[in-house]
């Protein structure tokens, strides 16, 4: 089958919700003389109460103007992003849970009615997505009626003067489909012009928060965007208090022109120009500082400045969220060492923020270095602290994607003759932001191995390089390494040295337990695991408060009458346990956390592990090992993260005997795969 279709279906059955009046409008075409055909994801019917239309496809006997076919190219490329998209269930009802009420407010009943019509007509698979989406509309009709909150994108853009007009259109086009899917931005411009003077400043700053406003208005019949005029109000910090969830130089002031702009469901772009209260004059100021100063207000933080108090903007205050910190720079994304992308796709602040400064610092330090490479260090190091400093004002669950607007334009030129796009098999880049508000995850996993990471090839056909120059950042959680491999690489054990237990006091067992009984579904025997792990314990790596780990152990070949006497050098290194609670599986990167750390700190030389043939997860694990194989007569998958290791015989049979013989430890004593 055409993989361009199964990604239709592959969205068609998890991606069925209603969505904005712009969203409706933008898959909704005008009606033609050529014949219609529905896509799987059904028609929507208009809001506007204009007659009701389905996408149409290229037709020798359609007219249509110059405008209907801008249109209907940019309805396409939504379309392409949305479902080339590789949405889970889980990801669908988690981005369902979030935007899924708002959305229905505005527009459940006309998407109801609509599905009504097309179930009569429509094929069997439109048929179930429709009714899979009404269904959806019922469970969360109730939710949407309770409140109707903002969801917010803080954007800060820089150098926004150096990119040409497709590039400019593709980010504002972007940021159209965001608003689409229910997230709305606030766009800080910064022009990063140091050595201009003061009037020149403000001047080309103004000059480019028109040209972004008028980017997003080309995607629309109406205006979408506009200029909040200084919202930012330049104070003065002197004898006050400056920690960074009160107030410093910089707060917002007139918050009502921000708030009734998003109220209006437009985008607002803010030029980083301030107001001084003493002088009563304007003047440019840092963008970074006015991102923070937006974040602060509009997560409650903010206690100086604040005018009196107004019911109706407290409640337009509490109805706002900001849900997503987006860098468009274009150094893009945070350079990783030893890494082959040569960028962390995925950034766990609490654990590796201080190792990404400390190289960036060095970085900005060193004179045999390019001026340019200097240069970009800095940049990246200041996006990494505005990263950090934004992030510890928002809700746990929000996140920052830095990436260059190349990558957030993510321009799909293909002419008139690309009409036929439903049907072409080559897959093409994946918009990094979309990617991410759909799916909380980077476009690419962090825990691939190099050689699954699609080569990308940039906008102008040449020069693929691996990966994606995009970051996405999160708050993250601490990461725990018990021995700590940093002090001395693991060894397998060695006669009379002291080894680790689950036992020892700096491991909270009952903790652990819980995270394997969760993450399993069943009950582990607790007695019969710590005795067969008691000699050959690895390690145990912890993320955060045992939301995930895994447990490592060193594993004898088995022989017929059981684990064979071998010296410690054949000893196998082993993934005994890896675990993720419930309710963090998914999301925020827990299981690539733990994975990293076991085949990069812990196992770099290869780590091997089972599961059975018909677990969920395996997929997963495919992705991720370097090998795999069917164990005969037994329902295990054998998995290995070791370079090579068809050239190594011996040790390929001691994997596979590993797997065959390490015995189960449930308390149900069923003997069923775990």
């Amino acid at each position: 089958m055409n993989p361009r279709t199964i990604a239709f279906k592959k969205a068609s059955s998890t991606i069925n919700v209603p969505f904005t009046k712009d969203f409706q409008r933008s898959i909704a075409t005008r009606s033609s003389n050529g014949s219609q055909k529905p896509t799987p994801l059904g028609a929507v019917a208009e809001s506007s109460g204009r007659a009701r239309t389905t996408i149409a496809f290229k037709s020798p006997f359609a007219s249509i103007s110059d405008a209907q076919k801008q249109q209907k190219k940019q309805d396409r490329d939504f379309l392409l992003s949305v479902l080339e998209t590789s949405v889970t269930k889980r990801d669908a009802r988690a981005y369902m849970n979030k935007f899924v009420p708002l959305l229905q407010k505005k527009g459940a009943t006309n998407f109801k009615q609509q599905a009504s019509q097309t179930q009569e007509n429509g094929t069997k698979e439109t048929q179930s997505t429709l009714a899979e989406a009404q269904d959806s509309t019922e469970t969360l009709g109730s939710a949407a009626a309770v409140s109707e909150p903002v969801y917010v994108a803080l954007v800060k853009f820089r150098a926004p003067q150096d990119l040409d007009d497709s590039t400019m259109h593709g980010v504002g086009r972007t940021l159209s489909q965001l608003k689409k899917l229910g997230l709305t931005s606030i766009v800080v411009v910064d022009c990063d012009l140091p050595s201009e003077d003061e009037a020149t400043r403000r001047q080309v700053t103004n000059m480019q928060a028109s040209r972004i406003v008028t980017a997003i208005d080309d995607q629309y019949d109406e205006a979408s965007a506009r200029i909040v005029q200084s919202p930012i109000i330049i104070g003065d910090a002197a004898g006050k208090d400056t920690s960074p969830f009160t107030s410093e130089d910089l707060f917002v002031g007139n918050s009502k022109d921000l708030m009734d702009t998003l109220q209006d469901e437009a985008i607002a772009v803010v030029p980083s120009i301030g107001y001084t209260e003493d002088l009563c004059s304007f003047r440019s100021v840092d963008p970074n500082e006015t991102v923070i100063a937006l974040a602060r207000q509009l997560s409650g933080l903010q206690f100086l400045g604040q005018p009196a108090e107004d019911d109706q903007l407290t409640r337009l205050f509490k109805s706002a969220e900001v849900y997503r910190l987006i860098i468009l720079d274009p150094v893009g994304g945070i350079p990783a060492l030893n890494r082959a992308t040569g960028r962390h796709m995925f950034l766990n602040m609490e654990q590796e923020y201080e190792e990404v400064t400390k190289h960036l610092s060095e970085a900005c330090e060193t004179h045999t270095t390019s001026d340019k490479s200097r240069s970009d260090s800095f940049y990246h190091l200041k996006n990494a602290e505005l990263a950090r400093k934004t992030l510890s004002l928002l809700p746990h669950t929000s996140s920052a994607i830095i990436t260059t607007p190349q990558e957030a334009a993510n321009d799909r030129s293909g002419g008139e003759d690309d009409l036929d796009w439903a049907l072409v098999s080559t897959r093409r880049k994946l918009n990094p932001l979309i990617h991410n508000l759909l799916t909380d995850r980077p476009v690419q996993s962090s825990s691939l191995p190099s050689g699954r990471i699609r080569p990308v090839v940039s906008s102008n056909g040449t020069s693929p390089r691996i990966g994606s120059l995009t970051t996405l950042a999160k708050r993250g959680m601490p990461l725990t390494i018990f021995p700590d491999p940093r002090v001395a690489p693991w060894r397998p054990p060695q006669p009379g040295e002291k080894r680790l237990k689950l036992t020892d006091p700096c491991i909270n067992l009952g903790r652990l337990v819980h995270l394997i009984n969760d993450s399993f579904g069943r009950e582990l025997d607790v007695e019969h695991y710590l005795k067969r792990v008691e000699d050959n314990l690895a390690g145990i790596i912890i993320a955060g408060e045992y939301e995930g780990g895994a447990i490592l152990t060193w594993e004898s070949p088995f022989g017929e009458s059981g684990p064979e006497r071998v010296a410690p050098s054949r000893m196998i290194p082993y993934l005994d346990k890896f675990a993720v609670l419930r309710k963090s599986q998914g999301a925020g990167g827990v299981a690539d956390i733990v994975f990293n750390a076991m085949v990069r700190d812990c196992f770099p030389d290869g780590v091997c592990w089972r599961s059975r043939k018909d677990n969920p997860v395996n997929k997963w694990y495919f992705e991720r090992s370097r090998g795999t194989m069917k164990i005969k007569d037994m329902n295990w998958t054998m998995f290995w993260t070791t370079s090579d290791l068809s050239i190594d015989q011996q040790k390929y049979r001691d994997y596979e005997s590993v797997c065959r013989g390490v015995e189960p430890s449930w308390a149900d004593n069923k003997q069923i795969l775990d």
